[in-house]
């Protein structure tokens, strides 16, 4: 076998098996199966792998799933079977391959065997050709991926090799700041205790880091020699969706079995940080992977507008039914009466034609009726409508040099209906990065941004000037530098400057912040903590840390200062802290209204203060506290309680405000799909608080609204909650009420039951906004189709991580964000932008003008086509219902392809309502495309009626004017086709016209699309009739340019027919704009005048009666029991509290923070050649 066949082999091969691996995901019987159905089958059959084996250094018991993933729809196996699925999924072209079987019954068609085949196979090309385009993008994307590059231990040596090339049982090295590229099993880090940070916003959407810490067996294992040397297998279970459980074990060969939990665990998607390096055991693989796991395949989609012209097909099929039975019922009625009296066309001496027969005919003959031009047509302008935006600069991200992509064209026009978006939080909304921005301390608000250097700040000058406060300065600022768990490194790469690494993104940008001003932290050991304050290095003994609990909403940590006392320095909500503060304190007042303050600006606070402890009184809570940490039961309850009893009379120092910074322009973009009627959801896996926090940072949330929260632990508690708000929503159910719904994942699980799922669906719709915190990615993913079915309303997903990847395939519209995050959302998506602020642009601009104008595209085909070979209906009651076509066979097949093709292009291509600026400045425009008004069941009904009129008034007023079949001064008659050219000459003028008469924006293209078809039809006339005898071909067309131009008749036709047609469009638009002139009609109309367009936009103000009867309606309005409860918690989150930090990890903060000693030189890996 030659190298090039070899290669050719080699590509081919993983395809195929993949193809085998997820075949089970296209049978239906399998898609019936969740993950958990087949665990358990395994665990019940004796024939099955009731577990998963890994050997180390050895090799594997069997062949496990490859590391390569696709994220494209199709692959060799799949490519025919579902392009011909998703193709004949269209009614029309069902309908145009069963016409052209038809036509392949000799003596059936009287217009050719190959008229309807050949452009349907070259509708199916042309399709073809775009899904395999759209598809190699999707596939280049998925290869940025499966070749990334990672350390695997081959042959007994470090090798770099593919993430797709990566096999379990590997051993991988990852480094700091890089995704893992499988699940793996922890081994050993570069940090004490086999410790290391992962980020898992790509998973769960949470800021803070986590903790995995491997085994103490394998802690030593840091270097080739050891690895060889070792021996071990891991029995862990099979593969499944559930991303916060693994269960399994670890023994090395003649050693004890070691038991492993999710705390060993580190999955695909996450990335490691603040960790030099980690060796990890590869466990689970490709679409094994627990993130991957959690996705769904590529769905065919399409748009509302196309399965609305799919019915329509269907039903203008069955109306070409009837119409050809009628036509064949009347052939067989004029046959038996009128053929008597035309004997001289011999129908006696004829062969018997079949009912069935004329029945054929006659649906071959109307086939036409549905434009089979259509498809090509839609296909081409979506395609270039992607190209518009791909190259939009207004949706060009400069600093990231990423562009936008239509990663799909289908479902264009859909951006233009869009009623409900589900974003993500982290990385969609937000940058994930924290930065210290205001504090207040002793009644006195300072912001960091007040001079370039905070060392001159006002804050420093009252320190170091010994104003009144200046003791609670260097208080709070001690505490900044002191109460946290961050850990301090210097870089040797940068002169030695310190960097903290920290689990809370709010402990790092507080640390931060202290630093500004002069209070500089910077070593750390197990015993105490040392800070540079301002030039004066001062010693804090650590001696007990009281962690963060969402329960607690506060920590603290109790240190002996340099001068030998105890003092607890605490942080924490302003709820947490006000009730432990010491009585009569005069910066309360003030300080609560500067952190009201701080939460108006989305800023997320904490409270400070401190308290001096007697040593008496500390050595008696110590042993408490003691006896409370080493309790048997209700540990963590009684640890809470002796964290009570000293957190008591503390003194309030001020307050701290940190900005958890917002991606570019989100308020804005958010307030504007607001105004245009978009309901919009955040669906994140963050703490409650933090997504509250962002949702008043971003203006979904604002201050006064009441929020509705869902925290219950059963099925009976969600129930009674969404009753109970329901009952208090009263009359007012099932519409926009202002209130914020908060759920979180626990209570989202009851939710979904089919026994409350529409109740709570009711409340959802009740609200002005919705949050759900703590979602699993497949919640994220039930919860967009709860709203898509249970609404019928078009839905947006977008999202930026790989856990955002199932809602965004579930959704109607799925977008991704090319973010930090990688690239997984984007591949999984419909259309790809750098950032959230650009989602307006693509729904108010694209969206809209997509809409606009597929929409005319579509009922403009349907016009032009009834309007031309309807007439083949009245023609058939002049010719006996025969058949006989009016016009000329290729004449037919050119008035899609040459003589009405441009028009219905430019229209899809360049027609539009209003300006960019002015469809982004003014959302509400965007109502008219979201409503369905310019294409419905109705709008289509009324072009199909408006063609038909016209076709009746093309045919009967030329047939009028040749009633005495003379049209010459000489009195000559020129046959049947100089009535079909007539005819069709004057149907190119009309329909073209009608063309401009729709058309709202024309350029350029639009005058040469429109005039150049009909010019087209002339010169087509002129060549076409003088090819005779010079070309062997068209002899029934020879010299009919002539006859029909030199009759004065059909230039006065020409003149008046069209004009008498389109009078009355004009007359309906005349009539309709003035009684009731559309929204969009106004402000282009105010573009046209140059004049402002937020006159018109402008909403009428309220009566003085309307405003008093709405007063009115208020003071009777029944009180809700909850209300005061609302309001309370309403308060009690309104000040932007949020503190992330993972509770319950794998390594407690108190005991991660003993692990260090920064004052010695950590582990490198120069120390460790690999």
């Amino acid at each position: 076998m030659t190298s090039r066949a070899l290669l050719w082999f080699d590509r081919l091969v993983p395809p195929v098996e993949e193809s085998l691996a997820r075949i089970r995901n296209y049978l239906p019987f399998f898609r019936k199966q969740t993950e958990d159905d087949v665990t358990s089958a395994a665990t019940d059959s004796p024939q099955v792998a009731r577990h998963r084996e890994i050997g180390l250094n050895r090799p594997q018991p069997q062949r496990y799933a490859s590391n390569r993933i696709s994220t494209a729809k199709y692959n060799l196996l799949t490519f025919f079977p579902k392009f011909l699925l998703e193709q004949f999924r269209k009614y029309s072209n069902c309908f145009f391959l069963l016409i052209a079987l038809f036509q392949q019954v000799p003596d059936v068609s009287p217009t050719g065997r190959f008229t309807t085949l050949v452009p349907l196979l070259f509708i199916l090309a042309v399709s073809a050709v775009k899904e395999i385009i759209e598809d190699i993008k999707r596939y280049r994307a998925d290869n940025h991926i499966n070749k990334r590059r990672i350390e695997a231990y081959r042959n007994y040596q470090w090798k770099y090799v593919r993430w797709d090339q990566v096999l379990v049982g590997d051993v991988v090295k990852v480094w700091d700041d890089h995704f893992f590229p499988a699940d793996l099993l922890l081994l050993s880090s570069s940090e004490p205790q086999c410790m290391c940070y992962i980020e898992t916003a790509n998973l769960d959407g949470e800021t803070n880091l986590k903790i995995r810490q491997g085994l103490q067996a394998t802690i030593k294992v840091v270097n080739p020699n050891d690895l060889r040397e070792m021996s071990a297998t891991v029995v862990c279970e099979l593969p499944n969706r559930h991303l916060y459980e693994f269960v399994g074990n670890f023994q090395e060969t003649g050693e004890q079995i070691i038991p492993l939990g999710p705390d060993q665990i580190l999955q695909r998607g996450a990335k490691l940080r603040n960790t030099k390096w980690i060796m990890a055991l590869v466990v689970y693989t490709g679409h094994e992977t627990k993130l991957l796991m959690n996705s769904t395949t590529a769905p065919l989609k399409r748009s509302t507008v196309e399965r609305i012209v799919n019915l329509q097909i269907l039903l203008l099929f069955f109306s070409l039914l009837v119409i050809c039975l009628i036509a064949t019922i009347a052939n067989e009625i004029w046959m038996r009466t009128a053929g008597f009296y035309h004997w001289y066309l011999a129908l006696s001496e004829s062969p018997t034609i079949t009912i069935g027969h004329n029945l054929l005919t006659f649906i071959i003959l109307f086939n036409n009726l549905i434009p089979i031009s259509l498809q090509v047509t839609l296909e081409v302008v979506r395609f270039i409508q992607a190209s518009f935006m791909n190259v939009d600069l207004g949706m060009y991200h400069e600093d990231s040099d990423t562009p936008a992509m239509a990663r799909t064209s289908n479902l264009n026009e859909e951006l233009g209906q869009v009623k409900y978006v589900f974003s993500d939080k982290t990385g969609t909304l937000t940058r994930n990065v924290m930065e210290f921005k205001r504090l207040s301390v002793g009644g006195i608000a300072y912001s960091i941004e007040e001079t370039e250097n905070p060392m001159n700040s006002t804050l420093i000058h009252n320190l170091t000037q010994g104003h009144q406060t200046s003791g609670h300065i260097k208080e709070f600022l001690t505490l900044m530098a002191v109460c946290h768990t961050v850990i301090p490194e210097r870089d040797p790469c940068n002169d030695g400057k310190l960097c903290y690494h920290a689990a809370s993104p709010d402990e790092r940008a507080l640390v931060y912040g202290a630093q500004r001003y002069g209070f500089v932290f910077q070593n750390r050991t197990p015993e105490y903590v040392v800070i540079d304050a301002l030039g004066k290095t001062e010693r804090f003994e650590i001696l007990h840390v009281l962690e963060f609990t969402s329960d607690r909403k506060r920590m603290s940590v109790i240190v002996r200062t340099p001068n030998g006392k105890l003092k607890l320095y605490c942080k924490g909500a302003d709820t947490a802290i006000y009730p432990r503060l010491k009585d009569n304190q005069q910066s309360k007042e003030i300080t609560l209204r500067h952190l009201e303050q701080f939460a108006t600006e989305g800023l997320r606070t904490l409270c400070c203060a401190v308290v001096e402890i007697p040593e008496d009184i500390y050595e008696d809570w110590k042993a408490t506290y003691h006896k409370a940490s080493t309790a048997l039961q209700f540990r963590e309850e009684k640890i809470a309680e002796a964290a009570n009893l000293i957190e008591r009379n503390l003194v309030l120092l001020g307050a701290s405000a940190i900005e958890d910074k917002l991606q570019d322009k989100v308020p804005e973009t958010i307030a504007s799909l607001l105004l245009a009627d978009i309901h919009v959801w955040v669906l994140t896996g963050d703490k409650q608080e933090t997504a509250i926090n962002i949702g008043y940072s971003c203006r979904l949330l604002t201050q006064g609204m009441p929020l509705l929260i869902l925290n219950e632990d059963t099925l009976d508690g969600t129930r009674e909650t969404i009753i109970r708000h329901l009952t208090e929503i009263g009359e007012s159910v099932g519409k926009e009420n202002d209130v914020a719904l908060i759920v979180d994942g626990k209570t989202l699980t009851f939710a979904l039951t089919c026994e409350i799922r529409k109740d709570f669906l009711s409340l959802c719709r009740s609200s002005k906004a919705v949050i759900c915190c703590r979602v699993s990615p497949m919640q994220k993913a039930e919860v967009v189709e709860l709203v898509a079915n249970g609404t019928g309303s078009v839905t947006l997903a977008i999202g930026d991580g790989a856990n955002d990847v199932a809602m965004i395939q579930k959704a109607h519209i799925g977008v991704g964000i090319s973010g930090v995050e990688g690239l997984s959302a984007a591949c999984a998506s419909d259309y790809s932008i750098a950032q959230f602020k650009f989602l307006a642009r693509l729904l108010f601009v694209h969206g809209a003008w997509n809409y606009t104008r597929m929409s005319k595209l579509i009922l403009y085909s349907f016009y032009k086509n009834i309007c031309l070979y309807v007439m083949e209906l009245w023609f058939a009651m002049y010719s006996g219902w025969s058949g006989q076509i009016l016009f000329e066979r290729w004449t037919i097949g050119f008035y899609n392809l040459l003589f009405t093709a441009a028009p219905p292009l430019a229209m899809g291509l360049f027609d539009r309502t209003c300006s960019a600026e002015t469809m982004l400045k003014y959302p509400k425009l965007y109502t008219p495309s979201q409503t369905s008004e310019l294409f419905n069941v109705r709008v289509f009904w009324m072009w199909i009626g408006n063609a038909l009129i016209h076709s009746l008034l093309l045919f009967w007023l030329p047939l009028f004017m040749f009633s005495q079949d003379i049209i010459w001064s000489n009195g000559r008659d020129g046959g049947y086709l100089v009535l079909g050219n007539t005819v069709y000459t004057y149907v190119v003028a009309t329909v073209c016209l009608k063309a401009g008469f729709e058309t709202q924006a024309w350029t350029w293209l639009t005058h040469l699309a429109i005039w150049g078809s009909i010019a087209t039809w002339f010169l087509f006339f002129i060549i076409y009739s003088n090819f005779w005898p010079v070309i062997p071909f068209g002899a029934n067309m020879a010299g009919l340019d002539r006859m029909v131009f030199s009759s004065a008749t059909f230039w006065a036709g020409l003149l008046v027919i069209p004009v008498c047609c389109l009078a009355g469009d004009l007359a309906y638009k005349a009539l309709y704009n003035t009684v009731k002139k559309p929204l969009y009609e106004l402000v282009r109309e105010s573009e046209i005048r140059k004049s402002d367009p937020s006159v018109v936009l402008q909403e009428p103000k309220l009566t003085e009666t309307a405003r008093l009867l709405r007063n009115v309606k208020s003071v009777f309005r029944r009180p809700s029991p909850t209300s005061s409860v609302r309001a309370a918690l309403e308060i009690d989150l309104a000040h932007g509290f949020a503190f992330s930090q993972e509770e319950h990890g794998a390594v407690p903060q108190s005991e991660v923070i003993r692990a260090y000693d920064t004052t010695r030189p950590r582990l490198d890996q120069s120390q460790h050649p690999l």
